[in-house]
């Protein structure tokens, strides 16, 4: 088969964590090794950890701007049959680049998880490239924190408020940030206790 380039993206709470660790169990169960790769900005589980929100946790490599991450996986003494990226919206384009020369020249797969836009809705470095350069692309669905309808967009709260300006990148999980649908992102509950009767009532 093949190697190719993934990128499977999907709004704030949409299970890519679990999917990746899913899919690094089932090569490892088949005695393949697999190479997790995770950013070394995302300080949420610790540096070099990539942890699910229902606390599944495993070690990865940190990725920082200076990480020629072809020249890593080139250097293993053991060639992997998979290499897995969580977090890919923070790579930078040369990083993307070189993922791709990982699968063109060295025959391995890549499988990128990440958000494709920003709570501004403005596309990630990583998640832009991505788009353009990977073989196959799968968005990985879920619903939004407010009603029923397919989240695509990522939501920033401070203080019970929507934000809708300031810095791309800002770490924060389930306390600052919700999945939610197109009418939900410019219409959403604006104090805590709306947000609160919201959470409550939904499905997630």
């Amino acid at each position: 088969m093949v190697a190719q380039l993934f990128f499977k993206y999907g709004a704030m709470n949409s299970g890519k964590t679990i999917e990746i660790l899913k899919v690094a169990h089932n090569y490892e169960e088949q005695n393949k090794s697999v190479v997790l790769l995770t950013s070394g900005i995302d300080t949420r589980a610790g540096v070099g950890y990539i942890e699910s929100r229902i606390g599944l946790r495993r070690p990865a490599i940190p990725v920082y701007h200076d990480t020629d991450i072809f020249a890593l996986i080139k250097g293993l003494e053991k060639k992997p049959a998979c290499v897995l990226v969580d977090e890919a919206q923070f790579l930078k384009k040369e990083h993307v680049f070189e993922l791709a020369r990982v699968v063109d020249d060295l025959g391995v797969p890549v499988m990128a998880f990440g958000l494709k836009n920003d709570f501004r809705n403005e596309l990630f470095e990583g998640s832009k490239n991505l788009l353009i350069y990977a073989d196959k692309i799968e968005e990985i669905k879920t619903i939004c924190w407010f009603c029923h309808k397919k989240a695509i967009m990522n939501l920033h709260y401070i203080n019970g408020k929507p934000v809708y300006t300031g810095s791309q990148i800002q770490i924060g999980g389930n306390e600052a940030y919700y999945p939610v649908c197109r009418h939900h992102y410019f219409h959403p509950p604006v104090d805590e206790e709306a947000i609160k009767g919201e959470k409550s009532n939904g499905d997630i």
